[in-house]
């Protein structure tokens, strides 16, 4: 591949980049934290209690300390809590 090919390509993949990290923030503005509502090995992220720091450990269904991300306004309706 000469130079101004892969000057294009690096330039185009910037650019596809860019547009995927745009989207994140209005997407994540549509949802809320739900804590209680996670099942087992489904949970979005870290426990707030610390028993686990990564997304997928949850023991076990509906710990009040594993959260997961729904759609803003659901989290009350689903059974769980917007705040630990």
């Amino acid at each position: 591949m000469n130079a101004s090919k892969a000057l294009l390509a690096s330039a185009l993949g910037a650019v596809v980049a860019m547009g995927a990290l745009s989207a994140t923030p209005a997407v994540a503005a549509e949802k809320e934290k739900c804590f209680g509502i996670a099942q087992a090995g489904k949970n979005d992220c870290a426990s707030a209690t610390g028993s686990h720091s990564c997304a997928g450990q949850a023991t076990k269904d509906k710990d009040p300390g594993d959260w997961k991300y729904v759609a803003k306004g659901s989290c009350e309706k689903m059974g769980g809590k917007l705040a630990k």
